[in-house]
Order: structure tokens, then C-alpha cells, then sequence
């Protein structure tokens, strides 16, 4: 008896495995990284967008697709509440992308992705706490609008477009 129930259970574990693999295929578009503009934080979105493309087994830096961006941060403060005591500062992050074929020189694909934090801030710029949220939140931002843009090429089909 036992080891009929061995062998049910482990034929299961068998077939449960077999069906939960994941197939990768090979994605017929691979990109290139070209200009990518925002001084620091642009160096740091083509590190970021390299590395997601690796992930994703669509970067190669011969290909014809070539992704060019551009990032920005702006920071504006607003108050909450009515007795004005809690100051926060709204850090809104954009992402301006194109890709373009090189060989016709045609624009494949163009959009803009933004994403936004905010956080309490003490009253001075002295605190390291500001300074330390503001570049953690300039991170996330960025990493956030380069998943938008990953899971956005994933769905496009990339034919000219006529501008």
C-alpha cells in the first residue's frame, strides 16, 4: 500500500512539474541602446534599461531596433492639510523613448511614460533624509517607467510610422 501511494505522488509531483516549466522562445525583435539623454540619471536608465533588456532576452547591441530616450525629474512642493504643518515634495519622473529602425531610418515606435512619489520633507536642505529620499525615489521612478516600457515593446508590433 505504501508504496502505491509513493508512486501516485511521485508520478504527480512528476507531472506538475512538467507542466509548470516555462518555455522561453526567443523574441524575433532585439534592440540596441542609442543616445540616451539626462545627464546622471540618464546614465542611470541606460544601466537599468540594459539590464531589463538582458532579462528579457531582446537586447543585442548590433540590432537594427535602436532605443533612443530621453529622462527628466521635476519636483514641486505642495501642502496637505489645513494647518500647513506637513510639507510634502512631489517628484514626478518622465520618460520620453523612440525606437527606430536604422536602416530605414524610420520611427518604430514612440511614447512617453511617467510615474510619480512624493514624500515628507524637513524644512531645511541641510538633512540628509531629503536628500536621501529624493534620490531613492528618482531611482524607483525610473526603474518603474523602464517595466512600462519593457512590458509595452512586449505588446507592439513594430512597423514605420509616418510622421
Amino acid at each position: 500500500m505504501f508504496r502505491t501511494r509513493l508512486l501516485i505522488l511521485s508520478l504527480t509531483s512528476i507531472l506538475i512539474i512538467s507542466c509548470t516549466k516555462n518555455y522561453n522562445t526567443n523574441p524575433k525583435e532585439k534592440f540596441s541602446i542609442s543616445y540616451i539623454g539626462g545627464e546622471f540619471y540618464g546614465l542611470f536608465l541606460k544601466n537599468t534599461l540594459k539590464n531589463y533588456l538582458n532579462a528579457n532576452n531582446i537586447y543585442d547591441q548590433n540590432s537594427i531596433y535602436a532605443i533612443t530616450s530621453d529622462i527628466g525629474h521635476h519636483r514641486d512642493v505642495f501642502i496637505t492639510n489645513i494647518d500647513n504643518t506637513s510639507d510634502r515634495e512631489s517628484v514626478n519622473t518622465t520618460l520620453n523613448v523612440e525606437i527606430i529602425n536604422l536602416d530605414n531610418e524610420c520611427v518604430l515606435f514612440k511614447d512617453e511614460f511617467s510615474s510619480s512619489q512624493f514624500y515628507i520633507y524637513a524644512s531645511s536642505d541641510k538633512f540628509l533624509s531629503n536628500q536621501t529620499a529624493l534620490k531613492k525615489i528618482k531611482k524607483d521612478n525610473t526603474e518603474k517607467t523602464v517595466k512600462m516600457l519593457i512590458n509595452e515593446i512586449k505588446k507592439s508590433d513594430f512597423k514605420c510610422k509616418n510622421e
